[in-house]
Protein backbone atom coordinates (compact mmCIF):
# COMPACT_ATOMS: atom_id res chain seq x y z
CA UNK A 1 0.00 0.00 0.00
CA UNK A 2 1.35 3.45 -1.13
CA UNK A 3 1.39 6.36 1.46
CA UNK A 4 0.64 9.48 0.23
CA UNK A 5 -1.21 12.52 0.48
CA UNK A 6 -4.57 12.70 -1.23
CA UNK A 7 -4.20 14.47 -4.69
CA UNK A 8 -0.01 14.02 -4.65
CA UNK A 9 1.77 13.08 -7.71
CA UNK A 10 2.20 9.19 -7.72
CA UNK A 11 5.85 7.67 -8.35
CA UNK A 12 6.94 8.14 -12.10
CA UNK A 13 4.33 10.21 -13.17
CA UNK A 14 3.65 13.77 -14.60
CA UNK A 15 0.13 13.82 -13.77
CA UNK A 16 -1.99 14.76 -10.36
CA UNK A 17 -4.26 12.07 -9.76
CA UNK A 18 -7.72 13.02 -8.63
CA UNK A 19 -8.93 12.50 -5.52
CA UNK A 20 -12.65 12.25 -4.44
CA UNK A 21 -14.11 13.96 -1.55
CA UNK A 22 -17.27 13.25 0.21
CA UNK A 23 -20.02 15.99 0.97
CA UNK A 24 -20.91 16.99 4.58
CA UNK A 25 -24.28 16.24 6.20
CA UNK A 26 -25.48 18.92 5.24
CA UNK A 27 -25.17 19.42 1.88
CA UNK A 28 -28.53 19.54 0.01
CA UNK A 29 -28.16 18.40 -3.73
CA UNK A 30 -31.15 20.74 -4.59
CA UNK A 31 -30.27 23.65 -3.64
CA UNK A 32 -26.61 23.24 -5.40
CA UNK A 33 -28.07 22.10 -8.55
CA UNK A 34 -29.94 25.87 -8.93
CA UNK A 35 -28.69 28.88 -9.18
CA UNK A 36 -25.67 29.82 -7.26
CA UNK A 37 -25.94 31.73 -4.19
CA UNK A 38 -25.65 36.14 -4.59
CA UNK A 39 -21.90 36.07 -2.89
CA UNK A 40 -22.07 39.86 -2.62
CA UNK A 41 -20.60 40.66 1.22
CA UNK A 42 -23.22 41.65 3.68
CA UNK A 43 -24.67 44.70 3.98
CA UNK A 44 -23.57 47.13 6.21
CA UNK A 45 -25.83 49.28 8.05
CA UNK A 46 -26.75 52.70 7.58
CA UNK A 47 -26.84 55.29 9.13
CA UNK A 48 -29.39 57.79 10.05
CA UNK A 49 -29.56 61.03 11.18
CA UNK A 50 -30.03 61.97 14.72
CA UNK A 51 -31.14 65.37 16.41
CA UNK A 52 -29.12 66.07 19.50
CA UNK A 53 -29.90 68.41 22.07
CA UNK A 54 -27.16 68.77 24.61
CA UNK A 55 -27.23 71.01 27.84
CA UNK A 56 -24.61 72.35 29.82
CA UNK A 57 -23.83 73.95 32.84
CA UNK A 58 -21.84 75.28 35.34
CA UNK A 59 -19.94 78.22 37.18
CA UNK A 60 -21.03 81.61 36.07
CA UNK A 61 -18.41 82.89 32.98
CA UNK A 62 -18.40 86.07 30.95
CA UNK A 63 -21.16 86.61 28.54
CA UNK A 64 -18.05 87.42 25.75
CA UNK A 65 -16.37 84.17 26.55
CA UNK A 66 -19.35 82.08 26.64
CA UNK A 67 -20.18 83.13 23.24
CA UNK A 68 -16.59 83.51 21.66
CA UNK A 69 -16.33 79.84 22.67
CA UNK A 70 -19.81 78.37 21.33
CA UNK A 71 -18.78 80.10 18.10
CA UNK A 72 -15.43 78.68 17.59
CA UNK A 73 -17.46 75.36 18.49
CA UNK A 74 -19.43 75.93 15.76
CA UNK A 75 -16.61 76.54 13.16
CA UNK A 76 -15.05 73.44 14.04
CA UNK A 77 -18.29 71.08 14.27
CA UNK A 78 -19.94 71.99 10.76
CA UNK A 79 -23.24 70.37 11.85
CA UNK A 80 -23.77 72.82 14.79
CA UNK A 81 -27.02 74.40 14.23
CA UNK A 82 -27.93 76.54 17.35
CA UNK A 83 -26.77 77.49 20.26
CA UNK A 84 -28.07 79.60 23.31
CA UNK A 85 -26.16 80.89 26.12
CA UNK A 86 -26.32 82.63 29.37
CA UNK A 87 -23.87 83.03 31.56
CA UNK A 88 -24.16 80.08 33.92
CA UNK A 89 -25.74 77.26 31.44
CA UNK A 90 -25.98 76.64 27.42
CA UNK A 91 -27.46 74.60 25.30
CA UNK A 92 -26.49 73.28 21.87
CA UNK A 93 -28.63 71.54 18.77
CA UNK A 94 -27.51 69.75 15.86
CA UNK A 95 -27.61 66.97 13.41
CA UNK A 96 -25.71 63.83 14.01
CA UNK A 97 -25.10 60.73 11.99
CA UNK A 98 -24.63 57.68 13.01
CA UNK A 99 -26.08 53.67 13.19
CA UNK A 100 -27.95 53.47 15.89
CA UNK A 101 -28.87 55.76 18.98
CA UNK A 102 -26.23 54.17 21.33
CA UNK A 103 -23.48 55.51 19.08
CA UNK A 104 -25.06 58.95 18.24
CA UNK A 105 -25.22 59.15 22.25
CA UNK A 106 -21.67 58.57 22.92
CA UNK A 107 -20.48 60.92 20.71
CA UNK A 108 -22.89 63.64 21.68
CA UNK A 109 -21.19 62.88 25.41
CA UNK A 110 -17.72 63.58 23.81
CA UNK A 111 -18.05 66.70 22.33
CA UNK A 112 -18.20 69.16 25.34
CA UNK A 113 -15.05 67.42 26.49
CA UNK A 114 -13.12 66.95 23.22
CA UNK A 115 -13.83 70.30 22.59
CA UNK A 116 -13.31 72.37 25.70
CA UNK A 117 -9.45 73.37 25.15
CA UNK A 118 -9.50 74.08 21.20
CA UNK A 119 -12.54 75.73 21.89
CA UNK A 120 -11.56 77.28 25.12
CA UNK A 121 -15.33 76.36 26.64
CA UNK A 122 -16.32 77.28 30.13
CA UNK A 123 -15.50 73.85 32.67
CA UNK A 124 -19.03 72.97 32.65
CA UNK A 125 -20.55 69.57 33.07
CA UNK A 126 -23.00 68.30 30.52
CA UNK A 127 -26.54 68.25 32.76
CA UNK A 128 -28.72 66.96 29.76
CA UNK A 129 -28.79 64.96 26.48
CA UNK A 130 -31.30 64.23 24.25
CA UNK A 131 -31.27 62.50 20.99
CA UNK A 132 -34.22 61.66 18.86
CA UNK A 133 -34.31 60.20 15.38
CA UNK A 134 -35.23 62.35 12.23
CA UNK A 135 -39.11 61.35 11.71
CA UNK A 136 -39.43 61.65 15.59
CA UNK A 137 -38.12 64.94 15.52
CA UNK A 138 -40.14 66.07 12.05
CA UNK A 139 -43.16 64.64 13.89
CA UNK A 140 -42.88 66.74 16.78
CA UNK A 141 -42.44 70.24 14.99
CA UNK A 142 -45.51 69.01 12.64
CA UNK A 143 -47.94 68.26 15.49
CA UNK A 144 -46.27 71.67 17.35
CA UNK A 145 -44.46 70.31 20.05
CA UNK A 146 -40.48 70.52 20.68
CA UNK A 147 -38.25 73.23 19.50
CA UNK A 148 -39.12 75.11 16.29
CA UNK A 149 -36.30 74.01 13.56
CA UNK A 150 -33.17 75.72 14.08
CA UNK A 151 -34.30 79.03 11.69
CA UNK A 152 -32.04 81.41 13.25
CA UNK A 153 -28.69 79.04 12.49
CA UNK A 154 -26.02 80.77 14.95
CA UNK A 155 -25.00 81.19 18.54
CA UNK A 156 -27.77 83.40 20.51
CA UNK A 157 -28.35 84.65 24.21
CA UNK A 158 -31.29 83.05 25.90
Amino acid sequence: MRRARPGAMARGTTERALTSVEAGADFDEKSYDEKPQDRRAPEREVSKLWHITLSVSGAAAPLTEVRRGLEQLAHDHPFLLTSRYADDHAEIRYWEEARDLHDAAAVALRLWGEHRQSAQLPPWEIVGLEVIDRETYHQRIAEGYGPPPAAPVGVHPY
